[in-house]
C-alpha cells in the first residue's frame, strides 16, 4: 500500500473496552467510550460498544454526525464545552453535553425548546487543572439558574484533570467532586445521577483502590485505544493491549550524513531550537511522514536499531546506523504511537487507515460539511447513569 498508514486491530480495542468497563463496573462506575482520538471512526465506536461502554464521548460535532450517519444509535456525549454558535447542532446531534458557561446553557435551553426536546447537561467544575469548569464557589448560584430553565435537564457534575495542568486525580479532589454533588442534591432536591470524574488519568487511582464512593462515571479514550500507554507510565496495566494501532511509513531517502547540522543555525520550521549531539557520521533515513501527521516525540520504533532524530512538516528523519541488516529504499518501518501521534495520524487525510472490518479508504473526515447534514436525529439508546 502506498503512503503512510495505520493498521488497526479492532479486536484489541474491543478487548480493552471490555477490561476497562468490567473493572469500572465493579466499582459502580459506567464508562463513556471516547472516540475523538480516532476522529470518530464508526468501526472504533462499534468495537467500544461491543466491549461494554455505556455511551460514546466525542469532542467534535462533525464526528458525532459521522457516527450518526453510520447508523450508530448509542447515546452521544459532547465532551468539549459547546460554542454559542453551535447550540442548535448540539441539541440535534448530542444527547448530553458538558457545560461551563451559563449563557451557553441558556442558549441550549432555547434551542432544545425550539426542537421540542430536553437536552441533558453535565456541569463542569474546575478542581485545579485550569481547563474548563466553573469555580466551586459559583456552583450553587449556577445550579439555581439552570434548574429554572425549561429545555435542559441537569443530570450531573463533572471535572477534568490531568490534561492542561497535569493535575493528578487524587482521593482529595475526587472526594471534593462527590461532596459538591451531594450538596447540590440536598439543596435542590435533584437526582443528579452522574458524577463524572474525568478521563483515563483517573484509572490509576481506581486500580489502587483510592476512588471515593459516589464517583459513578468516567470518560475513557486513551486506555481503551492504546492500553494506557500514556496513562500508566511507571506500572502498566498488563491486562490491556497496546497494539491496537501500528503506524508504518516508507523509507524514501537513505544517506550517510553528519550528526550535526552545518552552518549558522536559527530556529527550525516550527520556531524551536532543536538540540543535536555530535556522534560523527551516521546512516540516516527519511520516512514519508512528518509533523503534519504525527508527533515525532511520541513515536516508538517497533524495528530494532531505529531512532527518531526529528521531523519537519512532511519528513521524519531517523538514525538507522544500529539497524541490523542493511535498510533499503522502499522498506516500511513500523512505530507504536503515543496519544499525540495517534490523534494526528487518525485526523490526517494523508495517512491511510486499514484493518479488520474497516472499509477500504474509510475517510478520516465527514464527506460533507456538518451544516449540510439534515438527517433526522436517531432516538437515544438511553442515559449514561
Amino acid at each position: 500500500m502506498a503512503g503512510p498508514s495505520v493498521a488497526i486491530d479492532l479486536a484489541a480495542v474491543e478487548a480493552n473496552a471490555r477490561i476497562v468497563t468490567a473493572r469500572c463496573a465493579a466499582h459502580g462506575i459506567a464508562v463513556a467510550g471516547v472516540t475523538k482520538g480516532t476522529c470518530g471512526m464508526p468501526e472504533i465506536a462499534q468495537a467500544m460498544l461491543r466491549g461494554g461502554v455505556a455511551c460514546l464521548g466525542e469532542s467534535r460535532l462533525d464526528n458525532i454526525a459521522r457516527l450518526r450517519e453510520a447508523g450508530i444509535n448509542a447515546s452521544m456525549m459532547l465532551l468539549r464545552v459547546p460554542a454559542l454558535s453551535e447550540v442548535d447542532d448540539v441539541v440535534r446531534l448530542a444527547d448530553i453535553s458538558l457545560n461551563s458557561e451559563l449563557r451557553v446553557i441558556r442558549a441550549l435551553a432555547d434551542a432544545a425548546r425550539r426542537a421540542g426536546v430536553v437536552h441533558r447537561i453535565v456541569l463542569m467544575l474546575d478542581l485545579g487543572d485550569l481547563r474548563e469548569g466553573i469555580w466551586p464557589s459559583d456552583l450553587m448560584l449556577t445550579v439555581g439558574a439552570i434548574v429554572r430553565l425549561p429545555g435542559v435537564q441537569l443530570i450531573g457534575l463533572g471535572t477534568n484533570l490531568n490534561c492542561l495542568g497535569g493535575v493528578l486525580p487524587t482521593q482529595y479532589n475526587m472526594a471534593q467532586l462527590v461532596a459538591h454533588a451531594e450538596a447540590v442534591r440536598a439543596r435542590f432536591g435533584l437526582a443528579l445521577p452522574l458524577v463524572s470524574a474525568g478521563n483515563s488519568g483517573a484509572l490509576p487511582l481506581l486500580l489502587a483502590g483510592g476512588m471515593p464512593p459516589g464517583v459513578n462515571h468516567l470518560r475513557i479514550g486513551e486506555a481503551i485505544l492504546q492500553g494506557g500507554r500514556d496513562t500508566f507510565f511507571e506500572r502498566p496495566w498488563s491486562a490491556l493491549r497496546r497494539d491496537a494501532f501500528t503506524l508504518s511509513c516508507e523509507l524514501i531517502e537513505l544517506k550517510k550524513k553528519p550528526s550535526m547540522p552545518i552552518g549558522e543555525r536559527g530556529v527550525d520550521a516550527f520556531g524551536t531550537r532543536p538540540h543535536f549531539s555530535d556522534d560523527g557520521e551516521r546512516l540516516r533515513g527519511i520516512l514519508d511522514i512528518g509533523q503534519q501527521d504525527v508527533h515525532p516525540d511520541s513515536l516508538v520504533s517497533l524495528d530494532a536499531g531505529v531512532r527518531v532524530v526529528g521531523a519537519s512538516s512532511d519528513h521524519l528523519v531517523v538514525d538507522l546506523t544500529a539497524m541490523p541488516g542493511p535498510p533499503r529504499i522502499g522498506q516500511r518501518l513500523r512505530f507504536a504511537m503515543g496519544y499525540g501521534s495517534l490523534l494526528r495520524a487518525m485526523t490526517s487525510p494523508y495517512v491511510g487507515k486499514h484493518g479488520t472490518s474497516l472499509r477500504h479508504g474509510s475517510p478520516p473526515f465527514p464527506a460533507r460539511p456538518m451544516e449540510d447534514r439534515r438527517t433526522p436525529r436517531p432516538a437515544s439508546s438511553g442515559s449514561t447513569e
